[in-house]
Protein backbone atom coordinates (compact mmCIF):
# COMPACT_ATOMS: atom_id res chain seq x y z
CA UNK A 1 0.00 0.00 0.00
CA UNK A 2 1.39 3.26 -0.95
CA UNK A 3 1.12 6.20 1.74
CA UNK A 4 2.78 9.67 1.91
CA UNK A 5 5.21 10.52 4.78
CA UNK A 6 5.22 13.66 6.51
CA UNK A 7 7.88 15.75 6.22
CA UNK A 8 7.50 17.32 9.24
CA UNK A 9 4.82 16.79 12.27
CA UNK A 10 4.53 20.65 11.41
CA UNK A 11 3.54 22.93 8.57
CA UNK A 12 6.37 24.57 6.10
CA UNK A 13 4.60 27.00 5.67
CA UNK A 14 2.56 29.42 7.86
CA UNK A 15 0.20 33.09 7.34
CA UNK A 16 1.39 35.90 8.00
CA UNK A 17 -0.12 38.03 11.01
CA UNK A 18 1.17 41.18 10.11
CA UNK A 19 0.13 40.72 6.69
CA UNK A 20 -3.50 41.60 5.79
CA UNK A 21 -4.39 39.68 3.10
CA UNK A 22 -2.74 36.65 4.19
CA UNK A 23 -3.13 37.02 8.07
CA UNK A 24 -5.74 34.38 8.88
CA UNK A 25 -4.92 31.62 6.67
CA UNK A 26 -2.26 30.39 4.03
CA UNK A 27 -3.10 26.61 2.01
CA UNK A 28 -4.19 24.64 -1.27
CA UNK A 29 -0.77 25.76 -3.48
CA UNK A 30 0.15 25.02 -6.70
CA UNK A 31 3.76 23.61 -7.13
CA UNK A 32 6.05 23.49 -10.01
CA UNK A 33 9.89 23.03 -10.56
CA UNK A 34 11.01 25.46 -12.69
CA UNK A 35 14.88 26.67 -13.67
CA UNK A 36 16.01 24.63 -10.80
CA UNK A 37 13.53 26.45 -8.13
CA UNK A 38 10.12 25.51 -6.75
CA UNK A 39 7.74 28.00 -7.05
CA UNK A 40 4.36 27.58 -5.08
CA UNK A 41 1.70 29.46 -5.60
CA UNK A 42 -0.88 29.29 -2.62
CA UNK A 43 -4.34 30.92 -1.68
CA UNK A 44 -4.84 33.14 1.07
CA UNK A 45 -7.32 34.63 3.15
CA UNK A 46 -7.82 38.07 5.22
CA UNK A 47 -10.21 36.56 8.01
CA UNK A 48 -11.30 32.59 8.41
CA UNK A 49 -12.29 30.69 5.63
CA UNK A 50 -14.55 28.97 7.16
CA UNK A 51 -16.67 31.58 7.25
CA UNK A 52 -17.39 32.41 11.25
CA UNK A 53 -15.53 35.61 10.95
CA UNK A 54 -17.95 36.98 7.69
CA UNK A 55 -16.95 37.43 4.09
CA UNK A 56 -13.44 36.38 3.68
CA UNK A 57 -11.28 37.46 0.86
CA UNK A 58 -8.80 35.02 -1.48
CA UNK A 59 -5.96 36.24 -3.03
CA UNK A 60 -2.80 34.19 -4.63
CA UNK A 61 1.00 34.85 -3.08
CA UNK A 62 3.81 33.75 -4.50
CA UNK A 63 6.81 31.73 -3.06
CA UNK A 64 10.19 30.25 -4.17
CA UNK A 65 12.54 27.51 -2.65
CA UNK A 66 15.59 26.23 -3.37
CA UNK A 67 14.99 23.04 -1.67
CA UNK A 68 11.73 22.49 -1.57
CA UNK A 69 11.13 23.20 1.79
CA UNK A 70 12.61 27.18 2.80
CA UNK A 71 10.52 29.37 0.72
CA UNK A 72 10.74 33.12 0.60
CA UNK A 73 7.16 35.05 -0.62
CA UNK A 74 6.85 38.12 -2.15
CA UNK A 75 5.08 40.93 0.20
CA UNK A 76 1.94 41.43 -2.04
CA UNK A 77 -0.52 38.75 -4.01
CA UNK A 78 -0.06 38.22 -7.66
CA UNK A 79 -3.53 37.48 -7.95
CA UNK A 80 -6.58 38.97 -5.86
CA UNK A 81 -9.86 40.31 -6.38
CA UNK A 82 -10.14 42.84 -9.26
CA UNK A 83 -12.88 41.43 -11.46
CA UNK A 84 -16.39 41.01 -10.85
CA UNK A 85 -16.28 36.91 -11.29
CA UNK A 86 -13.45 36.72 -8.38
CA UNK A 87 -15.25 39.72 -5.90
CA UNK A 88 -14.45 37.19 -3.21
CA UNK A 89 -10.72 36.29 -4.86
CA UNK A 90 -9.24 33.38 -6.73
CA UNK A 91 -9.01 29.92 -5.08
CA UNK A 92 -7.09 26.43 -5.33
CA UNK A 93 -4.24 27.07 -8.31
CA UNK A 94 -3.20 24.51 -10.52
CA UNK A 95 -0.61 25.06 -12.80
CA UNK A 96 1.48 23.27 -15.85
CA UNK A 97 3.96 24.63 -18.22
CA UNK A 98 3.48 23.90 -21.91
CA UNK A 99 5.80 24.91 -24.06
CA UNK A 100 7.32 28.57 -22.80
CA UNK A 101 4.25 29.25 -21.06
CA UNK A 102 2.72 28.60 -17.68
CA UNK A 103 -0.88 27.66 -17.54
CA UNK A 104 -2.70 27.95 -14.16
CA UNK A 105 -5.96 27.12 -13.48
CA UNK A 106 -8.38 28.18 -10.99
CA UNK A 107 -11.80 28.65 -9.26
CA UNK A 108 -13.19 32.24 -9.32
CA UNK A 109 -15.54 32.45 -6.10
CA UNK A 110 -17.86 36.04 -7.07
CA UNK A 111 -20.40 35.09 -4.12
CA UNK A 112 -22.87 36.79 -5.84
CA UNK A 113 -25.21 34.15 -5.60
CA UNK A 114 -25.32 30.26 -4.95
CA UNK A 115 -22.92 28.24 -7.08
CA UNK A 116 -20.98 31.77 -8.50
CA UNK A 117 -17.43 29.98 -8.62
CA UNK A 118 -15.69 29.10 -12.32
CA UNK A 119 -13.18 27.61 -13.68
CA UNK A 120 -10.55 30.37 -14.66
CA UNK A 121 -7.72 30.38 -16.55
CA UNK A 122 -4.42 32.84 -16.66
CA UNK A 123 -0.97 32.81 -18.10
CA UNK A 124 2.54 33.92 -17.66
CA UNK A 125 5.94 33.73 -18.98
CA UNK A 126 7.40 33.91 -15.32
CA UNK A 127 5.07 32.50 -12.59
CA UNK A 128 4.62 36.43 -11.16
CA UNK A 129 3.07 38.19 -13.65
CA UNK A 130 -0.44 36.54 -14.91
CA UNK A 131 -2.71 37.31 -17.80
CA UNK A 132 -6.25 36.41 -16.84
CA UNK A 133 -7.93 34.75 -19.50
CA UNK A 134 -11.68 34.43 -18.00
CA UNK A 135 -13.80 31.92 -17.41
CA UNK A 136 -12.78 28.64 -18.83
CA UNK A 137 -16.43 26.93 -18.27
CA UNK A 138 -19.56 28.77 -17.67
CA UNK A 139 -20.98 26.77 -15.02
CA UNK A 140 -20.15 26.15 -11.53
CA UNK A 141 -16.90 24.09 -11.33
CA UNK A 142 -13.69 23.15 -9.07
CA UNK A 143 -10.88 21.12 -9.00
CA UNK A 144 -9.60 21.90 -12.40
CA UNK A 145 -6.05 20.92 -14.18
CA UNK A 146 -4.51 21.35 -17.37
CA UNK A 147 -2.50 17.96 -18.23
CA UNK A 148 0.96 18.99 -19.01
CA UNK A 149 1.10 18.03 -22.42
CA UNK A 150 -1.62 17.71 -25.37
CA UNK A 151 -2.96 14.57 -25.50
CA UNK A 152 -3.44 13.07 -29.22
CA UNK A 153 -3.52 16.66 -30.42
CA UNK A 154 -5.80 18.50 -27.61
CA UNK A 155 -5.38 20.12 -25.00
CA UNK A 156 -6.68 18.31 -22.05
CA UNK A 157 -8.61 19.40 -18.49
CA UNK A 158 -9.81 17.65 -15.59
CA UNK A 159 -12.76 19.22 -13.61
CA UNK A 160 -15.56 18.17 -11.39
CA UNK A 161 -19.36 18.11 -12.18
CA UNK A 162 -20.37 17.11 -8.30
CA UNK A 163 -19.51 14.68 -7.31
CA UNK A 164 -17.24 12.99 -9.79
CA UNK A 165 -13.42 13.67 -11.67
CA UNK A 166 -14.39 14.31 -15.12
CA UNK A 167 -12.12 14.97 -18.61
CA UNK A 168 -12.45 17.76 -21.16
CA UNK A 169 -10.52 17.69 -24.87
CA UNK A 170 -10.04 21.29 -26.23
CA UNK A 171 -7.84 22.45 -29.54
CA UNK A 172 -8.15 26.19 -28.03
CA UNK A 173 -8.49 26.22 -24.69
CA UNK A 174 -11.82 28.30 -25.65
CA UNK A 175 -14.26 25.68 -26.48
CA UNK A 176 -14.12 22.32 -24.45
CA UNK A 177 -15.83 19.41 -26.02
CA UNK A 178 -15.91 15.10 -25.18
CA UNK A 179 -16.66 15.87 -21.77
CA UNK A 180 -16.07 12.80 -19.81
CA UNK A 181 -16.73 11.17 -15.97
CA UNK A 182 -12.99 9.62 -15.50
CA UNK A 183 -13.93 8.65 -11.82
CA UNK A 184 -16.64 8.14 -9.78
CA UNK A 185 -17.69 7.74 -5.86
CA UNK A 186 -17.32 4.91 -4.34
CA UNK A 187 -20.65 4.17 -2.51
CA UNK A 188 -19.03 1.64 -0.52
CA UNK A 189 -15.81 3.47 0.74
CA UNK A 190 -15.56 4.85 4.02
CA UNK A 191 -13.71 8.00 2.70
CA UNK A 192 -14.55 8.61 -0.57
CA UNK A 193 -18.08 8.03 -0.73
CA UNK A 194 -19.36 11.87 -0.79
CA UNK A 195 -17.53 13.65 -3.45
CA UNK A 196 -13.94 13.86 -5.18
CA UNK A 197 -11.65 16.01 -6.77
CA UNK A 198 -8.05 15.86 -8.54
CA UNK A 199 -5.32 17.46 -6.32
CA UNK A 200 -2.36 18.93 -8.65
CA UNK A 201 -1.54 18.02 -11.97
CA UNK A 202 -1.55 14.76 -13.41
CA UNK A 203 2.11 13.28 -13.54
CA UNK A 204 3.59 11.53 -16.47
CA UNK A 205 5.00 7.94 -15.54
CA UNK A 206 6.18 5.25 -17.15
CA UNK A 207 3.17 3.34 -15.83
CA UNK A 208 0.56 5.72 -16.49
CA UNK A 209 -0.43 9.42 -15.67
CA UNK A 210 -0.22 9.40 -12.21
CA UNK A 211 -3.25 11.27 -10.55
CA UNK A 212 -3.27 12.25 -6.54
CA UNK A 213 -6.49 13.38 -5.86
CA UNK A 214 -9.01 14.26 -2.80
CA UNK A 215 -12.35 12.14 -1.87
CA UNK A 216 -14.32 13.45 0.84
CA UNK A 217 -16.46 11.09 3.45
CA UNK A 218 -20.22 11.48 4.55
CA UNK A 219 -18.43 13.41 7.08
CA UNK A 220 -16.76 15.47 5.05
CA UNK A 221 -12.98 14.53 5.69
CA UNK A 222 -10.83 15.16 3.58
CA UNK A 223 -8.32 12.69 2.28
CA UNK A 224 -5.81 12.39 -0.26
CA UNK A 225 -6.34 9.23 -2.78
CA UNK A 226 -3.48 7.77 -5.89
CA UNK A 227 -5.07 6.30 -8.88
CA UNK A 228 -3.01 5.59 -11.82
CA UNK A 229 -4.46 6.64 -15.72
CA UNK A 230 -3.46 5.44 -19.60
CA UNK A 231 -1.05 7.67 -21.14
CA UNK A 232 -2.67 7.27 -24.48
CA UNK A 233 -6.06 8.01 -23.34
CA UNK A 234 -6.36 9.08 -20.10
CA UNK A 235 -10.24 8.65 -19.71
CA UNK A 236 -8.99 5.10 -18.56
CA UNK A 237 -8.38 4.01 -15.02
CA UNK A 238 -5.63 1.46 -15.08
CA UNK A 239 -5.60 1.20 -10.74
CA UNK A 240 -7.22 3.17 -8.34
CA UNK A 241 -5.66 2.46 -4.57
CA UNK A 242 -8.37 1.43 -2.48
CA UNK A 243 -6.66 3.32 0.90
CA UNK A 244 -5.96 6.81 1.30
CA UNK A 245 -2.23 8.03 0.95
CA UNK A 246 -2.56 10.76 3.82
CA UNK A 247 -5.50 11.51 5.93
CA UNK A 248 -5.86 14.51 8.95
CA UNK A 249 -4.17 13.35 11.99
CA UNK A 250 -2.29 15.86 13.15
CA UNK A 251 -4.26 18.75 15.68
CA UNK A 252 -3.19 21.72 12.98
CA UNK A 253 -4.73 19.11 10.08
CA UNK A 254 -7.72 17.59 12.06
CA UNK A 255 -8.75 21.29 13.95
CA UNK A 256 -9.15 24.62 12.13
CA UNK A 257 -10.49 26.88 9.94
CA UNK A 258 -12.38 24.22 8.11
CA UNK A 259 -11.34 20.53 10.32
CA UNK A 260 -10.02 17.77 9.31
CA UNK A 261 -9.02 19.05 5.73
CA UNK A 262 -5.78 17.68 3.64
CA UNK A 263 -6.12 19.44 0.38
CA UNK A 264 -3.42 19.46 -1.95
CA UNK A 265 -3.38 21.49 -5.60
CA UNK A 266 0.44 21.23 -6.39
CA UNK A 267 3.30 18.78 -6.35
CA UNK A 268 7.18 18.86 -7.74
CA UNK A 269 9.33 15.53 -8.45
CA UNK A 270 12.93 16.72 -6.78
CA UNK A 271 15.66 13.67 -7.85
CA UNK A 272 13.93 10.27 -7.15
CA UNK A 273 11.28 12.18 -4.48
CA UNK A 274 8.07 13.51 -5.09
CA UNK A 275 7.33 16.23 -2.61
CA UNK A 276 3.48 17.18 -2.17
CA UNK A 277 2.05 20.46 -0.55
CA UNK A 278 -1.36 20.38 0.66
CA UNK A 279 -3.14 22.50 3.07
CA UNK A 280 -4.60 21.41 6.61
CA UNK A 281 -7.96 22.18 7.85
CA UNK A 282 -7.37 25.92 5.73
CA UNK A 283 -4.32 26.89 8.49
CA UNK A 284 -1.16 26.18 6.87
CA UNK A 285 0.58 24.53 4.50
CA UNK A 286 2.48 20.84 5.17
CA UNK A 287 4.74 18.76 3.03
CA UNK A 288 4.25 14.98 2.86
CA UNK A 289 6.70 12.96 0.30
CA UNK A 290 6.78 9.65 -1.26
CA UNK A 291 10.07 8.14 -3.15
CA UNK A 292 8.87 7.42 -7.26
CA UNK A 293 10.65 4.04 -6.90
CA UNK A 294 7.98 3.22 -4.29
CA UNK A 295 4.92 4.21 -6.21
CA UNK A 296 4.03 0.79 -8.41
CA UNK A 297 0.56 -0.40 -8.78
CA UNK A 298 0.57 -4.36 -9.19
Amino acid sequence: MIKLKRYSDQPIFYPKKESRWEAASVFNAAAIYDNGLVHLIYRATDISSGGQEGDYINSLGYAISKDGIHFNRLEQPILDNTVPQEARGPEDPRIVKIGDMFYMLYTGYGGRFDGDYRICLATSNNLIDWQRQGVMLDEPNKDAALFPEKIKGRYAMFHRRPPDIWLAFSEDLKTWVDHTVVMRTLPDSPWENEKIGISGPPIKTDQGWLLIYHGVSKDLVYRQGLALLDLADPTQVLNRQAEPILEPELDWEVTGHVNNVIFSCGQVVLGDQLYVYYGGADNAIGLATVSLGDIRFE
